[in-house]
C-alpha cells in the first residue's frame, strides 16, 4: 500500500514535486525576518522586488505581518498546503520544521542551513535525519548547504544569494551549480556581460535533488536555448547523461566547468560542501560521448555561453578572419589551428573580389586584413565579410576590433546590416571595447567576445558541439539492451570462463586451454594450432609478465615443454604462496599495433568502456578514452579519433594501416557485454588487443566479478 508521501508525487494538476521546486505557484518562508538585509529576510525581500505573482506565506511566531503579508506562527497554521517551503533556520530546528512542512502536505523544501554532511560524521547523522522525513514525507528536498533556487521569468526567488540584489532580467540560460558562492559570482559575471540567467538553481549538498534533476527539469523549458553549469562531482551519472541526451536532441547546448582534474584538485572539491570528484578522464570522455562542452573556467563558460545565445552553429569548421591587425590575425589563425578548426585559403574569386574592395596595402587572403582605412569607409568592412562568408570553404568569419571609443554608432550600423545581409554566422572580437558598442551589438543578437584566442575557442566549442549532436543523431536507435548475463562468481574469473564469455558475446579473443600438466599442454598445443603462447594461471597473479609467467612463440614441443618448466618455476620463486591453477596455452595472434581495450565500473556511470593504446607501457603513456557502455560502432570510431596515437592506426613506417571497422565492432562488441555484465562486472583488461590489416584479437584478459 502507498504511503501518503508517495501519493503527493503529484497533485491534481500533474505538477511533481522538482515542478514545486523550479516553478512554485505558492511559497511558505519559515523562520522569515521582518529585517530584509538580514539573510533570512531576503527571500521576502527579492519575492516582494522581483513581481512574484504566486501565494507567499511568511512563517515565524514572532511576527503577525511581514511585507505587507500575514506571518503565520507554524506552517500548518496556513490552512493550505504551499507547493514550495524555503526553510531558513539554525540547524537544530530543521527536522522540527521540516517534519511540520510534510504534515501540511509541502511538495518541495529548500533548507538554506549549513552545519550537515560537509561537517563531518555528526553532521551526516544529521543530513540523514532530514533526508528521511522528506522521503516520509514525499517532499523533494534541495539542499541542505545550499543558496536555493530562482526562477527570474516568474520571479520566483527563493534564494538569499547576493545575485539577487542587482538587475535580474530572465534570459535564454539556465544555470545550475554546486557551488553556493562561485556559483553567485559566475551569475555575477554573466549579468555583467548582459546575458540574462532563467534559472539559477544551486543543490549545495545534494542529499535528494541533485544537479542532474535541476538540469533535466530546465532543460524543458522552451524559454531555455543554452545550459550552463559548475560541477563538483558528479552524484547521478545515469540522470546527467539522460539530461545531457535531452539537451542534445533540443538542440541546446550544455556548457559545464568541472573542477577536480587533477588529484590535488579532486581532493580540494571532495572536501568542499561534501561533493566528491569523480576520476576526470571518465567523466571527460562521457561528457564528450553525449555532447556536453566542458570550459576551462567561468570565463571560457560564460564566452561560450554568450556565442550559443545569439550566434547560430557554424556548419562546418571553415573560419574566415577579417581584422584590421595583421598581428591579431596570425593570432587567431594559430589558435584556429590549435583547436581543430581550418583557416581555408580562399577562393580566387573570393580573392579577386576582396582586392577590389580593400586598399592597396590591405591584405586579401585569409587572415583578411582591412587596415584602419575602414574607418573612413565602413562599407569596406562590411563588404570584406561579406565576400569571406560567400567563400565555399568558410562557414563561420571573426572580425577583429579594437577600441573605437568614436566609431560606436558607425560600427552598430556596419554589423547592423551585415547582419541583414547574410546568411552564414559570424562574430566580433572586439578588444579594449566600449561598453555601449558591447550593449548595442548584444541587443543585436551579435555575439562580441573582448579577445582574439577566446574568441575562436569559443567558435570550435560550437563546432564541436554541432558535430557531436548531428552524429549522435545519426546513431539513435543502433544500440539496443542487451540480455543480462549470469554473474560468474566473485574474483578473478579463471581466463577459459572468461575467453568463453567473451567469444560468445562476439568479442575476437585468442583460443585458450587450460593444462595442469606439461602432456596437457602439449595437446591443446596441437589442437589450437603451433605456434602458441604460455601463461602462467593463477588468481593470486593477474601480472603475469611482471614474474616471467609469460612465454610465447612456442613453435613445438620441445620448446613448449622448456618454457613450461620455466614459467612455473618462475611463478613458484616469485610468488611462493599463490594458488596457481595450471598453465594457460594459447593462440599467438598477429597485429601491428598494440591496443587495449577495457570495462570498469565507474561508481556514478555504471559501465563504461576504455580505449587506448596498449602495451606494458599503458600507465605510463595513458593514451586512454572512456565512453559510457555500450557504445555504437560510429561512436567506437570517435573514440579512436581522440587517441593521441591514432595516426598509428593508419600506418607508419611502411606498416599498413589497421583495419579500423574490425576494431571498432570489436570495441562496439566488449561495450555491449559490458552493459550485459553491469550487476556484477567490476573490471576487464583486454590488453593487448592485436590490431592489423586483417582484424583485431584479445590476445590477454583479465575479468573480475564482484560477485
Amino acid at each position: 500500500m502507498e504511503n501518503k508521501g508517495t501519493e503527493r508525487m503529484k497533485d491534481r494538476n500533474g505538477r511533481d514535486a522538482l515542478d514545486c521546486l523550479l516553478s512554485p505557484r505558492s511559497i511558505a518562508i519559515v523562520g522569515v525576518s521582518s529585517d530584509f538585509n538580514k539573510l533570512n529576510g531576503r527571500v521576502m525581500k527579492f519575492l516582494l522586488e522581483k513581481g512574484y505573482k504566486g501565494r507567499i506565506f511568511p512563517v515565524n511566531p514572532k511576527y503577525e505581518d511581514v511585507g505587507g503579508h500575514r506571518c503565520f506562527a507554524t506552517i500548518g497554521d496556513i490552512g493550505e498546503a504551499p507547493e514550495l517551503a524555503v526553510i531558513s533556520v539554525p540547524a537544530k530546528v530543521v527536522p522540527e520544521q521540516l517534519e511540520a512542512a510534510g504534515k501540511a502536505g509541502v511538495r518541495a523544501v529548500i533548507v538554506f542551513s549549513s552545519g550537515f554532511g560537509e561537517m563531518g560524521e555528526e553532521g551526516r547523522e544529521k543530513e540523514r535525519q532530514v533526508v528521511e522525513i522528506a522521503k516520509r514525507h514525499g517532499m523533494r528536498l534541495c539542499g541542505p548547504n545550499t543558496l536555493g533556487v530562482i526562477n527570474a521569468f516568474e520571479g520566483a526567488f527563493a534564494t538569499f544569494t547576493q545575485y539577487g540584489m542587482g538587475s535580474t532580467n530572465p534570459g535564454p540560460v539556465g544555470f545550475v551549480t554546486q557551488s553556493g558562492a562561485f556559483g553567485t559570482a559566475i551569475a555575477a559575471l554573466a549579468r555583467k556581460r548582459g546575458l540574462g540567467l532563467g534559472y539559477f538553481a544551486n543543490t549545495g549538498n545534494e542529499t535528494d535533488v541533485t544537479f542532474a534533476d535541476c538540469l533535466g527539469r530546465i532543460v524543458e523549458d522552451p524559454r531555455i536555448t543554452t545550459l550552463a553549469g559548475y560541477i563538483e562531482g558528479i552524484t547521478d551519472g545515469p540522470g546527467f547523461v539522460s539530461a545531457a541526451r535531452r539537451a542534445m536532441e533540443l538542440g541546446k547546448p550544455l556548457v559545464v566547468t568541472k573542477v577536480g582534474r587533477t588529484a590535488s584538485g579532486a581532493r580540494a572539491a571532495s572536501s568542499h560542501t561534501g561533493a566528491l570528484a569523480g576520476e576526470d578522464a571518465v567523466f571527460d570522455g562521457i561528457a564528450r560521448q553525449h555532447g556536453v562542452i566542458r570550459a576551462r573556467n567561468e570565463e571560457h563558460m560564460l564566452d561560450i555561453v554568450d556565442m550559443s545565445t545569439t550566434t547560430p552553429c557554424p556548419q562546418g569548421r571553415g573560419v574566415g578572419i577579417v581584422t584590421q591587425s595583421g598581428g591579431a590575425g596570425v593570432l587567431m589563425s594559430d589558435r584556429a589551428e590549435e583547436v581543430g578548426l581550418n583557416v581555408p585559403q580562399l577562393s580566387e574569386q573570393t580573392v579577386a573580389r576582396l582586392r577590389d574592395i580593400l586598399p592597396a596595402f590591405g591584405a586579401a587572403g585569409n587572415p583578411v586584413d582591412v587596415t584602419a582605412q575602414f574607418i573612413a569607409d565602413p562599407s569596406m568592412l562590411k563588404e570584406s565579410v561579406k565576400a569571406v562568408l560567400d567563400d565555399p570553404d568558410v562557414h563561420v568569419a571573426a572580425v577583429w576590433l579594437q577600441l573605437m571609443d568614436g566609431f560606436v554608432d558607425t560600427l552598430t550600423q556596419t554589423f547592423r546590416e551585415l547582419k541583414e545581409e547574410t546568411e552564414k554566422p559570424f562574430v566580433v572580437s572586439w578588444v579594449a571595447a566600449p561598453e555601449e558598442g558591447l550593449r548595442a551589438l548584444r541587443e543585436l543578437g551579435i555575439c562580441a567576445l573582448r579577445g582574439a584566442e577566446p574568441t575562436i575557442d569559443a567558435i570550435a566549442a560550437l563546432v564541436d558541439w554541432e558535430e557531436a549532436r548531428q552524429a549522435r543523431l545519426a546513431d539513435a536507435g543502433e544500440t539496443s539492451d542487451e540480455p543480462a548475463l549470469p554473474a560468474p562468481g566473485p574474483g578473478f574469473v579463471p581466463t577459459t570462463k572468461s575467453v568463453r564469455l567473451l567469444r560468445d558475446a562476439g568479442v575476437p579473443v585468442a583460443r585458450v586451454g587450460l593444462a595442469t600438466t606439461c602432456e596437457q599442454a602439449i595437446e591443446h598445443a596441437g589442437r589450437i594450432g603451433w605456434p602458441v603462447a604460455l601463461k602462467i594461471e593463477s588468481p593470486d597473479i593477474l601480472h603475469k609478465t611482471e614474474i616471467g609467467g609469460v612465454e610465447i612463440g612456442l613453435a613445438d614441443a620441445d620448446s613448449l615443454r622448456a618454457a613450461y618448466e620455466r614459467i612455473t618455476r618462475r611463478a613458484a620463486l616469485a610468488a611462493p604462496q599463490a594458488r596457481i591453477d595450471g598453465v594457460i596455452v594459447q593462440q599467438m595472434g598477429s597485429g601491428t599495433v598494440e591496443m587495449v581495450i577495457g570495462l570498469r565500473r565507474d561508481p556514478e556511470f555504471g559501465p563504461v568502456v576504455m580505449v587506448g593504446m596498449g602495451g606494458i607501457l599503458i600507465e605510463v603513456q595513458k593514451d586512454v578514452v572512456f565512453n559510457r557502455a555500450p557504445v555504437t560502432e560510429a561512436e567506437a570510431a570517435r573514440m579512436l579519433d581522440r587517441l593521441k596515437g591514432k595516426v598509428m592506426l593508419d600506418g607508419v613506417r611502411g606498416a599498413p594501416p589497421v583495419d579500423r571497422e574490425a576494431l571498432c565492432q570489436m570495441i562496439s562488441a566488449v561495450s555491449r557485454f559490458g552493459a550485459a555484465s553491469a550487476d556484477w562486472l567490476e573490471e576487464l583488461d583486454l590488453n593487448p588487443v592485436l590490431a592489423g590489416p586483417d582484424g583485431a584479437i584479445a590476445v590477454d584478459c583479465l575479468l573480475i566479478s564482484e560477485r
